[in-house]
């Protein structure tokens, strides 16, 4: 048996490039987007931008007059969303933290955190600081995983099992933020208007891999001493023979100011 299991870690902007061109970033972004209902005009806020990827999108929908706000703390990321939205006037990207967000207060129309709070010290927090910048009559769109809804198919269930628990455990800072969303939501201020639940659905091994760290995280849970070894790696050879079935639930909240 190799020493390692599937896929190296993939650069974090390649990562999530990666994950938003398949179907199922496609199909939420574009109903987060759609409910956002962003208008020509409005100042939009993009939080935990990454490499911009939902900025032009963002750029369209306010159109000349309104303008879209990128933030994110790692300069790689930031890099990478100027280059890629350096022809669109009306976006802005600036460095900052989700704790301390570099807005003024009340000036932004809509806004958005996706996949964002899961990583953070605070999510609570860092909602507060949306509130703050948000103008009475936005509306902000948050979507989270919760992670202890992740299932794998195997005959080792048990083993699939124990993938899950050390994923939400050990591997994810806030594993079921997804969950916790409308609640977190209304208690930083903001109304809820939509909890909406999509399952990501995966069928292609190599795409599960790499999305989900199925072989990185299972090295992870034998090196911690939570998985045996031969278990682990006879588990991760028979996902890899196919046929192959992974999904999770991701949850998307809709409120207001």
């Amino acid at each position: 048996m190799s020493s390692t299991l599937g896929v190296s870690r993939p650069d974090q902007a390649s990562y999530m490039l990666r994950v938003a061109a398949g179907d199922a970033g496609r199909a939420y972004k574009q109903q987060m987007l759609d409910l956002l209902d962003v208008q020509a005009g409005q100042t939009v806020l993009d939080v935990g931008c990454g490499p911009g990827t939902d900025l032009p999108a963002l750029a369209g929908r306010v159109g000349d007059s309104g303008t879209v706000i990128g933030v994110d703390r790692d300069p790689a990321m930031l890099a990478q969303a100027r280059e890629h939205t350096n022809s669109l006037h009306q976006v802005q990207v600036r460095e900052g933290d989700v704790h301390a967000l570099p807005i003024e207060p009340s000036v932004v129309d809509r806004a958005k955190i996706d996949r964002v709070l899961m990583h953070v010290a605070d999510p609570a927090d860092a909602l507060t600081q949306l509130h703050r910048t948000t103008r009475p009559g936005a509306r902000i769109g948050l979507a989270e995983p919760d992670w202890d809804t992740l299932i794998v198919d195997a005959e080792d269930l048990e083993t699939s099992r124990a993938f899950t628990r050390y994923t939400t455990a050990e591997v994810v800072r806030h594993a079921t933020i997804g969950r916790s969303l409308a609640r977190l939501a209304e208690q930083a201020g903001f109304h809820v208007e939509a909890v909406l639940a999509t399952t990501p659905v995966f069928r292609d091994f190599q795409e599960a891999d790499h999305t989900l760290g199925l072989g990185r995280n299972m090295q992870k849970a034998i090196d911690d001493g939570h998985i045996d070894r031969n278990r682990g790696h006879r588990w991760f050879a028979s996902l890899s023979r196919g046929p192959f079935y992974a999904s999770f639930t991701l949850v998307s909240v809709i409120c207001s100011r």
